[in-house]
């Protein structure tokens, strides 16, 4: 199977086991915004980036070196996963003794009372991506699309049970996520029949190492993606202002805002999980750089006109997923939406971009427009939020995206050089943005201006869009 079926396949098959889960997952927003408060939903908000920001440094980014060195031909399988595991359950003896004590910074006093079920949800998650990564490096796509179907109609129910049924609120969210990662685990090592690849001779301390020194860059870099959306929170949260509301109402709504959009990145994610694999297989193929090209050019323009559909039916989606019925405050969610569709456009182009660096082991590169877009992020939250409030935050996380989008596309063709159209991301962003203002403003005749604006960029991108298509399937 030459490298572009390949892809198609791999993405064909993780859309299967992903797209009717994720969609149960996005679904799950309309139980949370039924039964959970503002103050609750706003304390779930924080407590899920703060599992992301501490995973990725207790795991020692446990999902980006096991998949690197479990496609690695020339490393052993076995060592690969004991050696892994070894590292995960060290690391999550580490963050067990640090949990307590971070709950006891101000900041993070919204930890009290979830301490240790934030300490087993951290612990099942990295055990079920230990087993999820190792399956997806031994080209079991199949396997791995069938758990993520699973996993999700586990999470469904305990969160019907939980949440719907018993009322334990954000305890109850937790407790599901817990059992259905622990479910997913068990599953795998089963299914996968990982236990082979289990044995104390198996683990390589020159294997860690080498795995640390391919990580160590990644670790402050996915922890700095992290920060971008932990801040956003604990700014709106904590930061007062006479202008604009704040506070733990206001991080409820900006989680549900952030729920819209993940519409692209679900989609965003299936063909990345494809990609990834795709771009270190080939990474020493003789016309990689075309294949990027190619492949760079349907994805930039499916999200832009994939963004464009979704800006046009903001409203109508925001409704069907955010009730407001039961709690008012939720009724304006869809006015923080536009600007945070465009962000994550370029959350999920700087995902590709990435994997250049991960596909070529120039991850120090990734460290450092990692580092950039935090910042940049940081210090906007910090200016616009008083302002702005949830629509500060919303420029801040754009900004910061885009800042990084643009030092990787002019960073990282340096490794794999493919031609970007600049002029044509140009416009597409402000066409968005356009759209963006239309929706916020809602001036006269509004929605045909949406509509107009949406067939521009739909005409925009097809042909390149369909044109890329057609050579990936004529190959």
């Amino acid at each position: 199977m030459n490298k572009y079926k390949k892809l198609a396949f791999n993405t064909v098959i993780f859309a299967i086991g992903s797209f009717g889960s994720k969609i149960l997952v996005i679904l799950l927003t309309r139980l949370y915004s039924r039964h959970l408060d503002p103050v609750s939903s706003g304390i779930k908000e924080l407590l899920e980036p703060t599992a992301l920001f501490l995973q990725p440094i207790f795991t020692f980014a446990l999902q980006e070196y096991l998949i690197r060195f479990g496609l690695d031909i020339n490393c052993d399988k076995r060592e690969v996963f004991t050696t892994s595991g070894a590292m995960t359950f060290a690391g999550m003896l580490l963050m067990a003794l640090t949990v307590p004590i971070l709950s006891l910074i101000p900041a993070f006093n919204y930890i009290k009372g979830y301490t240790l079920l934030l300490i087993v949800y951290i612990l099942m998650s990295s055990l079920r991506m230990l087993c999820q990564q190792f399956v997806r490096s031994q080209d079991m796509v199949k396997l791995f699309s069938l758990d993520g179907i699973l996993a999700t109609l586990t999470l469904f129910i305990f969160n019907l049970l939980f949440i719907a049924g018993f009322h334990w609120g954000v305890r109850g969210f937790m407790l599901a996520v817990i059992l259905s990662d622990l479910f997913s685990s068990l599953f795998l090592f089963a299914a996968a029949d990982l236990r082979r690849y289990v044995g104390a001779d198996a683990f390589n301390k020159d294997l860690a190492r080498d795995m640390m020194k391919f990580a160590s860059p990644l670790i402050p870099t996915i922890v700095m993606w992290t920060i971008t959306s932990l801040s956003d929170r604990m700014f709106i949260r904590n930061m007062k202002s006479e202008r604009v509301q704040l506070g733990e109402t206001a991080v409820s709504i900006y989680g549900y805002a952030n729920r819209i959009p993940n519409l692209i990145s679900m989609v965003s994610t299936i063909f990345f999980q494809a990609w990834n694999m795709s771009a270190i297989t080939e990474n020493d193929s003789a016309d990689r750089n075309k294949f990027y090209e190619k492949v760079y050019g349907t994805y930039e323009a499916f999200l832009f006109i994939a963004s464009a559909g979704l800006l046009l039916l903001i409203k109508p989606v925001t409704g069907f997923f955010v009730v407001s019925s039961t709690y008012k405050e939720y009724a304006d969610v869809y006015l923080y939406t536009p600007i945070l569709v465009v962000a994550v456009l370029y959350m999920c182009l700087n995902q590709f971009l990435g994997s250049i660096y991960s596909a070529t082991k120039h991850t120090k590169n990734s460290f450092w427009t990692a580092l950039i877009a935090c910042s940049v992020n940081l210090i906007l939250n910090f200016a616009l939020i008083p302002e702005w409030g949830i629509q500060g935050a919303s420029i801040a996380t754009f900004l910061s995206y885009y800042v990084c989008f643009w030092a990787r596309i002019i960073d990282a063709r340096y490794y794999v050089p493919f031609r970007f159209n600049a002029m044509k991301s140009l416009l597409n962003t402000g066409l968005l943005f356009l759209m963006g203002w239309l929706i916020i403003a809602s001036p006269k005749f509004w929605i045909a201006g949406l509509f107009l604006l949406c067939c521009i960029v739909t005409a925009l991108n097809f042909q390149s869009l369909m044109l890329t298509v057609k050579k990936l399937l004529h190959r």
